[in-house]
């Protein structure tokens, strides 16, 4: 006859089922339920838009909230000059080659009067005659020296019209700036990469003021006022387009 086991008997129990066996064991929450967990961080560039981050600038060339500023390649946001800065920085650069033309002329003269002077003393010191071997020898060194002279301004004078013409652009192809802008502070630097101009885009600025000059200089004067036509608020001239470069103030 058997009894039934004796609460009380701790030696008289039964040991409890192994956990999977007997009765239907509750099986743990999956990973996304019950208690509310913390959301998987997004990946960038989806869901909410992401702050920009630190350093973040503009693709090259775009204009900084139309407020004079652009964004240049490796340099960063830059001024653009203005106009009034820029039509300062020529008249530096044309009072330069005019001193440098003023001189020249000033010596020519000075060489004229004197040749002038030694030709008249031709007459003061011999006889005119046409048998007067002195009176004709003082002429034929007078008349030499004034080819020679003559020659020599035409070459110095060549000199100087090709410095002229080739200042701006060697000036501008190899530092980015004139004696006029380097004194006012501005430097053309290429829209792309924030570089000096270079030989062939300081060429292509250079030459298209000279070939509007060819019509009485009123091209070069529409060439030098086209950054007024420009609406980009870059104030690039029809030479600066052309060249792919734009004038920043330092």
């Amino acid at each position: 006859m058997s009894y039934p086991p004796d609460p009380n008997n701790p030696y008289g129990q039964q040991p409890p089922p192994p956990p999977g066996y007997g009765y239907p064991q509750q099986a743990p929450p999956a990973a996304g339920y019950g208690y509310p967990q913390q959301p998987p961080p997004q990946a960038p560039g989806y869901g909410v838009p992401q702050q920009p981050a630190y350093g973040y600038a503009p693709m090259p060339g775009t204009i900084q909230a139309n407020n004079g500023y652009i964004n240049i390649a490796h340099l960063g946001p830059v001024k653009i000059a203005t106009m009034g800065q820029r039509f300062l920085a020529r008249l530096i650069d044309g009072a330069a080659v005019g001193a440098v033309y003023a001189l020249f002329v000033a010596f020519g003269m000075a060489s004229a009067l004197g040749i002038a002077n030694d030709q008249e003393d031709c007459g003061s010191k011999y006889t005119y005659g046409g048998s007067n071997s002195a009176y004709l020898d003082c002429l034929h060194q007078n008349q030499d020296a004034a080819t020679g002279w003559f020659v020599t301004i035409l070459i110095i004078f060549g000199v100087f019209s090709v410095i002229g013409l080739l200042y701006e652009w060697l000036m501008v192809a190899f530092t980015g700036a004139t004696l006029g802008k380097l004194a006012m502070g501005l430097r053309v630097v290429k829209e792309s990469d924030g570089q000096v101009p270079g030989i062939g885009g300081g060429f292509i600025r250079f030459i298209i003021p000279i070939v509007g000059a060819i019509l009485c200089y009123i091209g070069a004067i529409l060439v030098y006022l086209s950054p007024f036509f420009d609406n980009s608020g870059k104030l690039q001239g029809w030479h600066d387009r052309a060249a792919g470069t734009v004038v920043i103030k330092k």
